[in-house]
């Protein structure tokens, strides 16, 4: 078994096998998802087996699906998924072919439309071939089949020296059963169903006659589940559709909406916001933000966290699925193999074979050093955005838990630091986990336990919020006592962190006491916290804003002179949206929100460049004129905390802050998006109020107001 000490693939590895594993032109994968299910293909809606295909709890239970035409694969006009991304939608036209007949059929005379959807475990499928000809044709349509059942991590590239037994497929007149029984005792299967029977059908391939007179179309649905369906027909399909349509709908109400003068802008914002509500999956404890697609379709502690802090103003709600979900999966017991200890908060949860029978540890995996002081930061905001002491008071005993983690982790040095406890576990464990993610200035590879400067600051701010709740609960002596813990880390990083010959944070402080004196972008999350003093933090800003880390897309993880950059590194260089955005929450904190608009400008400007999606990273090298940013070859698309950060940086430009406790509306120096003239929030929560709020240039200022219905309900206070 391959170790696996990243989330993803070495990008070395993944990059020598580009050319063998990359789909045909025009590269772009599609994902959808619903529910603990989704599916990748290329744009013509094929599913090739590389990273591929269509999963269920973790399991590739479709590794091929692939459509011919008259035995050749077709011409690609056009692919695109819906808005609320329920459906894919892939136009396609025929190469020169022959009819069944024997007649030649001319490229371009028949149109083949494939509608794709998830609903409830099953794929859908719709499959339109619309004759333009003058002749009646009968067309050889072929979908060629598989399922290799393989976990995850396997997809990813682990081996296993076992696997459990594959069954040899089973058909029917009008359907077929792929099927394996894993080495943990559950079966696994996949049905694939057609509307109606194939010409010819085995283990891997139908075969349909289908013929199309001139100016007509015929349909072919077809249907991918865990067991056989009833025949696919149209009534099932639009009925799936209409559910899942109405599934996403009412997903995508929760919380307030925004809306600006700019549509391509506004394009955009619809677009992170329809991707923040495909990864929202209804688990019994609430809405939670699912990582990404393909690699972490599942329940990330780090990452749902951060996504529900940037959608915290416009949506508490999702920070109160993930506080209540990672409260129920605290950790109660020491395991070094799950790399858990009491008190601690979730890294990651996992349903497939590999982790059932613990041949990797991310079943349900601890190996995050900063997710536990994430997870109290976030109760703390959380309490002060909706003033909801009841929620709080129910998750009192977890939180204090976990301050408890996290202040005896701190004990030994001052500092909470991490270093794996099993070989099996992560070998970097913040949220740069890649194996070279952390060194010295001359690459030397620190020694654990290893203290990230970052995580020092969540605790910070973990401390902090907790002796806030504890002196709202009338907990006065605990209260003081977390106020004193915050003000020991707040002196000691001031300490020992920081470089006056490079007037900037270390990366990390390694076991042997040493700073890694690297510039990287995991200073500016000190400043997301607010741990720096101003004239620190004004040093550190003025070299994350110089063309050291800001390639003009966004702010590069590692300063171009370090010895390690690379920018089309996963961690060491390249540019990923979520970290820009924090880094600008605190450039805001600091004064800097001029320099926050810019940000959000470049961020934008990628995005657009990414037909409207920000991926879980992109490569950073330096702008250009009339360049596009260039993509990561294996990045995740759609990313939560990526989708989430268009609204991190929104809120970081309009200066904005809702006091759940006093019912308020704070805005201080308020700024909007380059070539945004207005922007109004709609169905704001204030308390038990729901306001609708605009921004508006006026001259060279921003003037904000609520609407008139709302005027004197709730007090807005703006600072300029």
């Amino acid at each position: 078994m391959m170790e696996l000490d990243e989330r993803k693939l070495d990008p070395a590895v993944a990059l020598s096998s580009l050319d063998e594993t990359a789909p045909r032109e025009p590269h772009r994968l599609f994902a959808l998802k619903q529910g603990d299910c989704f599916a990748v293909a290329d744009a013509y809606g094929d599913i090739r087996g590389s990273g591929d295909g269509f999963f269920r709890d973790d399991t590739r239970v479709l590794s091929e699906f692939r459509l011919t035409i008259g035995g050749r694969q077709m011409s690609l006009l056009g692919a695109s998924l819906s808005q609320d991304n329920v459906l894919f939608t892939s136009n396609l036209t025929n190469l020169p072919i022959q009819s069944a007949a024997g007649r030649d059929i001319p490229q371009g005379a028949i149109h083949i439309e494939r509608v794709r959807l998830l609903w409830q475990d099953r794929l859908f499928e719709r499959i339109t071939l619309s004759n333009y000809s003058r002749e009646h044709s009968t067309i050889t349509a072929s979908l060629h089949f598989a399922a290799d059942f393989r976990d995850m991590f396997e997809v990813r590239g682990s081996t296993r020296a076992k696997r459990g037994t594959t069954h040899v497929a089973k058909t029917e007149k009008e359907s077929v059963m792929l099927g394996y029984d894993g080495l943990d005792g559950l079966p696994r299967l996949s049905a694939i169903s057609f509307s109606q029977a194939p010409d010819k059908l085995s283990d891997n391939r139908a075969d349909f006659l289908i013929a199309v007179t001139k100016r007509s179309s015929k349909v072919l649905y077809v249907e991918v589940g865990p067991e056989a369906s009833e025949a696919p027909n149209r009534d099932r399909f639009r009925a799936a559709a209409a559910r899942a349509r109405f599934g996403m709908r009412a997903k995508r109400r929760h919380g307030a909406t925004v809306h600006s003068s700019g549509r391509v802008f506004n394009d955009w914002v619809e677009r992170a916001r329809a991707d923040v509500a495909l990864l929202t999956t209804e688990l019994p404890t609430g809405p939670y933000p699912y990582a990404g697609i393909p690699w972490f379709s599942t329940a990330f502690g780090r990452d749902g966290v951060i996504s529900s802090l940037q959608m915290l103003w416009l949506n508490p709600g999702l920070a109160r699925g993930v506080l209540a979900f990672l409260a129920e999966h605290q950790a109660t017991e020491t395991s070094p193999f799950w790399d858990s200890q009491p008190g601690k908060i979730m890294h990651e949860t996992r349903k497939g074979e590999m982790a059932a029978l613990r041949e990797l540890p991310f079943g349900r995996y601890y190996g995050g050093v900063d997710t536990t002081p994430l997870y109290i930061h976030l109760a703390s905001a959380y309490a002060d955005r909706t003033g909801d002491m009841a929620f709080i008071d129910k998750l009192w005993p977890s939180l204090k838990a976990a301050a408890e983690w996290t202040e005896e982790a701190s004990r030994a040095t001052g500092f909470v630091t991490y270093q794996r406890a099993a070989e099996s576990g992560l070998a970097n464990q913040g949220w740069k986990d890649s194996f070279d993610s952390v060194f010295h200035a001359d690459g030397r590879i620190p020694k654990g336990p290893i203290a990230l400067v970052e995580v020092q600051g969540y605790v910070f701010a973990a401390f902090r919020g907790m002796a806030a709740l504890a002196r709202r609960r009338g907990e006065f002596a605990d209260a003081e006592h977390w106020e004193g813990r915050a003000e020991e880390m707040r002196v000691a990083v001031e300490r020992d962190f920081w470089l006056d010959d490079m007037n900037f944070y270390a990366l990390a402080i390694d076991g042997e006491g040493q700073p890694c004196e690297v510039r990287t972008s995991n200073a500016g999350h000190l400043l997301f916290v607010g741990l720096p003093q101003p004239e620190r933090a004004r040093l550190v800003a003025d070299q994350l804003l110089s063309a050291s880390f800001h390639s003009g897309w966004g702010l590069r993880t590692l300063a171009d002179d370090a010895v390690f950059f690379n920018p089309m590194s996963y961690h060491n260089g390249s540019i990923w949206p979520h970290d820009t955005a924090l880094c600008g929450v605190g450039l805001a904190r600091y004064g800097e929100r001029d320099s926050v608009v810019r940000l959000m400008s470049g961020t934008f400007e990628s995005a657009v460049h990414f037909n409207m999606r920000l991926p879980e990273l992109f490569c950073g090298f330096a702008r250009a004129p009339g360049e596009a940013p260039i993509a990561y070859p294996v990045a995740c698309l759609p990313q939560a905390w990526s989708a989430g950060s268009t609204f991190m940086l929104m809120q970081a430009c309009l200066g904005l802050e809702i006091d759940g406790w006093e019912g308020e509306l704070h805005v201080t120096r308020p700024r909007l998006p380059i070539g945004i003239d207005t922007l109004t929030i709609r169905h704001l929560t204030v308390g038990d109020k729901a306001i609708d709020l605009t921004f508006q240039r006026v001259g060279d200022r921003v003037a904000a107001f609520l609407s008139d219905r709302h005027e004197g309900q709730v007090p807005l206070i703006v600072r300029t």
